[in-house]
């Protein structure tokens, strides 16, 4: 019989793996697998399929999520990902896994994923969490060991740590490569930098001060 943590575990695991299968919008698979072949060059929707006589084990399999990743940066959080450039078995499958780790008072910043649905579990630790819709409307909350959090695909959201101890959870994907953008990064780390005047009138704040953030991020 499993051990409680171990159950718990596997009950968490699962519950993130469920609803990004539900509702996945990735091409589905037109045989029993199609496992990525990455020395292919044909461009496709996804990666063209290894041939099946060469698919073994290790082709589903990944390890990693038994270690906390790195959050010594600037934000406090970081993240190990399982998604098609590192598992080929999800070719196709319209899945992808992730371990989150935030340290304590850390920030998952506000983010989006373009081509899928977030589910998160928390595993260990509370966080408060929350997405922004396209009308501007916050909906956020704190959640506990064993909650989870929907992301609608595409929208805006975070995750910040509120306390003084560290947070891990298991977040599903409904998409074997879900994208990633993260806001801030995005507009004042572009490259080619998005210009000084553009910012200063989107954000309503002075060219200066825009200088003084793209600073912090690398323009």
């Amino acid at each position: 019989m499993a051990r409680p943590s171990s159950l718990f575990l596997a009950l968490v695991l699962v519950a993130a793996m469920a609803p990004p299968m539900a509702l996945a919008f990735d091409p589905s698979s037109l045989q029993d697998f199609c496992v990525a072949d990455y020395t292919s060059n044909v461009f496709v929707n996804g990666m063209a399929c290894k041939d099946p006589s060469k698919v073994t084990a290790d082709d589903f399999t990944f390890s990693g999520f038994h270690r906390p990743s790195d959050t010594s940066n600037a934000v406090g959080s970081n993240s190990t990902l399982a998604d098609i450039h590192v598992l080929p078995g999800l070719n196709t499958a319209a899945i992808s896994l992730v371990r989150l780790d935030v340290a304590p008072f850390g920030l998952n910043p506000p983010h989006t994923h373009p081509r899928g649905t977030e589910m998160l579990t928390v595993v260990e630790g509370q966080l408060y969490v929350g997405f922004v819709t396209t009308a501007g409307k916050l909906h956020a909350k704190v959640i506990s060991r064993g909650d989870a959090f929907v992301y609608p695909k595409g929208l805006v959201h975070f995750a910040f740590n509120l306390t003084p101890r560290p947070v891990w959870g298991i977040v599903g994907l409904s998409s074997q490569n879900p994208g990633l953008i993260r806001v801030a990064d995005s507009i004042f780390g572009a490259s080619p930098a998005v210009t000084d005047e553009v910012l200063a009138k989107a954000f309503r704040i002075d060219a200066a001060t825009v200088q003084m953030i793209k600073a912090k991020f690398g323009n």
